[in-house]
């Protein structure tokens, strides 16, 4: 065999390894119930919930517990799912600026047994950076 041969068989190789591991870190978009329904089966990997935040009578969200000078790293909010299930989200980082002005959020974690979502990430959709129409004057 020649070196060329043998070095394109080493390339391809590679690329049908990063592409197995890229794949199985991949993760999925589902609701609470689906997400407890995988962790009772005892699926681990990472999975994305789309909700957005509880609030009050007068849009001011409810059930936030942060408390910066006891444990900067722990945050707790409630999260209402697309299919309307509620649920705890605990995140092991300091509070997202913006989250109580988003208008969606998207959470990436496991659900755990205790009955709540561990998240290991936040991602925000606040409507002032994607809203287009000009206010009138």
């Amino acid at each position: 065999m020649k070196i060329s041969h043998i070095i394109i068989l080493i390339v391809i190789a590679v690329s049908i390894g990063v592409i197995m591991s890229v794949s199985s870190d991949a993760s999925s978009y589902v609701s609470f119930a689906d997400a407890e329904a995988m962790q009772k089966n005892g699926e681990t990997k990472s999975i994305h919930v789309v909700g957005s935040l509880k609030k009050d009578a007068n849009g001011k969200p409810v059930g936030m517990i942060y408390e910066p000078t006891i444990d900067p790293n722990h945050f707790e909010f409630l999260l209402i799912d697309s299919l309307k299930n509620e649920r705890k989200v605990v995140y092991n980082q300091p509070k997202p600026a913006d989250l109580d002005k988003s208008e969606k959020v998207v959470v990436v974690g496991s659900m755990q047994p205790e009955g709540y979502f561990h998240a290991k990430q936040i991602l925000l959709k606040c409507p002032s950076k994607y809203n287009n129409q000009v206010e009138p004057k």
